[in-house]
């Protein structure tokens, strides 16, 4: 069937029907072809029928679009399922450590910001450190002894000489001693994976407070 004997009968079809019958999709399938081709034989001139090589050419071309349309819904599975195989990786991801790429704070114009810290142990003492981008000590907030876990802590803004800190980024740490085994470090930013969440298909993983997407992770460990 010629291109130009396709866009004919397509756009006498679609006329003669404007009323009755509208295609949602404006797309025309193997089904419609075949239709196409048979009102073609139809209504063809029997003094000069259809050129044999003609219909065998457009019954090859029927064959590859249905080998099209089948091949496409394969890919699809096959995505659906990739998606829900890397979906259950992600599960497996819970109780190891994750690390944001966002590891660090913003002190603006008169904000008093707040931020989490995972412990891995108890606290018997220490210190949360506020660092300015050069790795300089800005202020030191004095950790109480309490049970370990996932502590949020305000900061005023000020720095350890009582004045307002200059506006930018800062980095946190804790040195810290649970009394009896030794020393420990902790880093904002860095958290246990708690527990995964799917939102349309995209998966949250809950680190602290907050659920984050993949895409704010730079590291999983164990």
């Amino acid at each position: 069937m010629s291109t130009n004997t396709i866009n004919s009968l397509a756009n006498s079809n679609t006329s003669n029907n404007s009323n009755t019958a509208i295609n949602p999709k404006s797309i025309l399938g193997k089904d419609d072809f075949m239709k196409l081709l048979l009102t073609e034989l139809k209504y063809q001139d029997p003094t000069s029928p259809m050129d044999t090589e003609k219909m065998l050419s457009q019954t090859s071309q029927l064959a590859t679009l249905e080998s099209t349309e089948n091949t496409n819904k394969v890919l699809e599975k096959l995505a659906d399922r990739l998606s829900s195989s890397a979906n259950l990786g992600i599960v497996g991801a819970i109780g190891k450590m994750a690390s944001l790429k966002e590891d660090s704070i913003v002190l603006s114009e008169d904000n008093k910001p707040s931020f989490d810290l995972y412990f891995a142990h108890d606290i018997k003492s220490g210190n949360v450190n506020i660092k300015d981008t050069n790795g300089n000590i800005v202020k030191t907030l004095k950790l109480q002894p309490q049970d370990g876990g996932v502590l949020r802590f305000s900061w005023d803004g000020t720095d350890n000489s009582g004045k307002r800190a200059k506006e930018g980024r800062y980095s946190i740490s804790a040195d810290y001693s649970d009394g009896s085994t030794g020393s420990y470090s902790a880093y904002y930013g860095t958290f246990p994976i708690e527990s995964v969440k799917f939102d349309e298909g995209d998966a949250l993983l809950k680190l602290g407070n907050k659920y984050f997407s993949l895409e704010q992770i730079k590291e999983i460990s164990n």
